[in-house]
């Protein structure tokens, strides 16, 4: 089914992902009441300048040089999802006496300390961040955002790739 579409068709398309990656979330947060943890906010928003960068390549219908800094920016970005993702199922997963004690918001944790020691204290993570709350066909949100988030920049190099050899 890809190979039939153009290159922005497929862009449109890796938008169109993060943009319901987005709205179950934000269904998941407002209509199923799940707090998202400093961890979950972090995904949110590596899906979200994502799905804002397919967006942006989809209006531009970029050129070849373009086009490498758009791929290189959606697999740092999409990536950079994937590992916060399996940074919390790690913590997901750690033994109950080994889960950190609960610790601020990341409201909190964003509004009061510097950049650096905030993302140091959202990256030792928190017990909020080692429950699960949700879970679908016995894989955590993480789990599903980390499939995602690979999947996104599985996406990108095909277009990529598929480009190049035109």
């Amino acid at each position: 089914m890809l190979s039939t579409l153009n290159t922005r068709s497929l862009y449109f398309l890796g938008f169109c992902f993060c943009l319901i990656m987005m709205a179950y979330a934000l269904y998941a947060e407002y209509q199923l009441l799940l707090t998202p943890c400093p961890l979950c906010v972090l995904q949110r928003i590596a899906v979200s300048i994502t799905g804002i960068i397919f967006l942006v390549a989809a209006i531009q219908n970029p050129i070849k040089f373009t086009q490498n800094i758009y791929t290189l920016f959606l697999i740092f970005f999409s990536l950079s999802g994937a590992g916060v993702a399996g940074w919390h199922i790690w913590l997901q997963n750690l033994p109950a006496d080994k889960v950190p004690s609960c610790g601020p918001g990341f409201d909190y944790i964003i509004g009061n300390f510097p950049l650096s020691d905030a993302l140091l204290l959202i990256f030792s993570g928190s017990g909020e961040c080692a429950s699960i709350d949700w879970s679908f066909m016995t894989l955590s949100m993480p789990a599903w955002v980390l499939v995602c988030c690979l999947g996104l920049s599985y996406l990108s190099v095909y277009i990529y790739a598929r480009s190049s050899s035109k």
